[in-house]
């Protein structure tokens, strides 16, 4: 089997990072697109190029794109959206597959699909704005037909230092708890549900997400 080519965007980010390692770890080729001028990861090859300063010609000839841009500043969360639909701008009708690293406020509570989890009473005010930004976001991309994209959104209470457990349940568009009522997932347990769909997940134009086993 040929090595797969990926590569990551905002690629200095902590969840960038672990997607990286785990990616370079399993034998990818991977080329980090990032801002700073060095390489702050595990990637074979390092470009220095903002988001939105990407062509098509950037991203020609990888397998698979991994979208790691987060903010939080409100003058900024704008991004989540105009940089998603730059990304499906410039890999429409390609064949490169198309990964974003989601939140899980947009996750539904209902079976109805008509409730997100960020609409709820106890979702706390100070998420609000970005998770209604990453839904935005998500709603946009939806749209996009004529790119191969998938959406990964984590659990509820996503731990930058949570241990690597190796496991973790695969679920869809719903709020999903674990067999201890918890909806929990490490960073590094996220990364490997991301490359274990680059590798080898059939989840094209579908919103899945992650929860620790």
């Amino acid at each position: 089997m040929m090595t797969k080519k990926i590569a990551v965007l905002a690629a200095s980010g902590k969840v960038s990072r672990k997607v990286i390692t785990e990616a370079v770890k399993r034998g990818f080729d991977v080329t980090a697109f990032a801002r700073k001028p060095e390489n702050m990861t595990d990637a074979q090859h390092y470009v220095q190029k903002d988001i939105a300063d990407l062509t098509a010609d950037d991203l020609k000839g990888f397998d698979a794109v991994v979208n790691g841009f987060g903010t939080w500043s409100p003058e900024t969360l704008p991004q989540h959206s105009t940089l998603t639909e730059h990304l499906c701008s410039i890999l429409s009708g390609s064949p490169v597959r198309l990964l974003i690293v989601g939140g899980a406020g947009s996750l539904f509570v209902d079976k109805e699909h008509t409730t997100t989890l960020m609409e709820t009473p106890d979702f706390p005010d100070d998420y609000k704005p970005v998770a209604g930004a990453m839904g935005q976001a998500l709603t946009g991309l939806r749209r996009h037909d004529d790119v191969n994209w998938t959406y990964v959104s984590p659990a509820a209470d996503f731990r930058a230092d949570g241990e690597r457990t190796g496991k973790y349940i695969l679920a869809g568009e719903e709020f999903t708890l674990n067999g201890k009522g918890e909806s929990i997932i490490s960073y590094a347990d996220y990364a490997i549900a991301m490359v274990d769909e680059i590798e080898k997940g059939n989840h094209i134009k579908q919103r899945i997400s992650v929860v620790e086993a």
